[in-house]
């Protein structure tokens, strides 16, 4: 549990540290650290699935695989099939709220 809490603090740490050399490289430092969400966001989608074989009737994983599986089809529904603003924009705060949620996870499991 240690591992996986060291990984997602890296994860979650990773686009603020990119962001820090915004002194040094400018817009490029910005465009980087909106990139590397991406690379968060599939850490703590592996993170997830790891915990959810290790441990498949904790409620609060299992939550948190739906929420990913909810806002992927959602998405995919939303970017191929039919396309409306609204479902966008409100999804637009979904992945920080499942990284969030993830993390107060491992968090929590990693400190009893």
């Amino acid at each position: 549990m240690k591992t996986i809490k060291q990984l997602n603090t890296f994860a979650i740490g990773l686009p603020f540290l990119i962001l820090i050399t915004y002194p040094i490289v400018k817009e490029g430092a910005l465009i980087n650290a909106l990139l590397s969400t991406i690379i968060t966001g599939f850490i703590q989608v592996l993170l997830g699935v790891k915990m959810i074989f290790a441990d498949p009737r904790n409620t609060y994983l299992q939550i948190y695989i739906a929420g990913v599986i909810l806002f992927f089809s959602i998405y995919l529904f939303n970017l191929r099939i039919y396309y409306i603003d609204i479902i966008g924009d409100v999804f637009f705060c979904l992945p920080p709220l499942l990284a969030i949620y993830l993390s107060v996870i491992i968090y929590k499991k990693a400190n009893k």
